[in-house]
């Protein structure tokens, strides 16, 4: 007995083409949909070093700032938490595709002892920097206010890096 059960060569050529339709149209969409994902979170670092810094310069630097993120991750002398997550543990970290950096222009003269040996600046500026030229470039400074642009932002810790301001 012979059965005539089954699909033809022609039929699962047609689906296999419409899923190769379906993949096309939607493999943008998921590109966008990740890129828009690493961006959140380059915001979302700059986010947590403008508040890194901020509790730093209110509870251990009586004002002042750290330059860099190793500065942040250490805990106080006498016990407590670390300032900034463990994801951002040093200047030059990826995370999301983007490199991290914290930095300062100006020492601070003769600045009192800060409660975990970091020296002390009177201000910061960071950035996070793409890995492939294809997403926005973030950075923020002294002031909190977080900029984006299409290319490379040259920060400082007092004046606008340029760039726009994340509304």
């Amino acid at each position: 007995m012979k059965s005539d059960k089954g699909f033809t060569l022609i039929e699962l050529l047609i689906v296999v083409a419409i899923i190769g339709i379906i993949a096309a149209i939607a493999i943008p969409g998921l590109l966008r949909a990740r890129q828009s994902g690493n961006e959140a979170s380059g915001i979302g670092s700059m986010r947590a070093i403008n508040s890194a810094q901020s509790t730093y310069a209110a509870s251990c630097a009586n004002g002042f700032y750290a330059n860099d993120l190793a500065t942040l991750v250490t805990p106080p002398s006498s016990g407590g938490t670390p300032f900034i997550g463990e994801d951002l543990n040093a200047n030059g970290v990826v995370k999301s595709t983007y490199t991290i950096n914290v930095g300062a222009d100006t020492g601070a003269t003769n600045p009192p002892p800060s409660c975990n040996g970091g020296a002390l600046f009177t201000g910061y500026w960071a950035t996070a920097v793409p890995q492939d030229g294809s997403m926005r470039h973030f950075a923020t400074n002294t002031s909190g206010t977080i900029y984006f642009a299409a290319g490379p932002i040259t920060p400082t810790d007092t004046t606008a890096p340029g760039g726009t301001p994340i509304q």
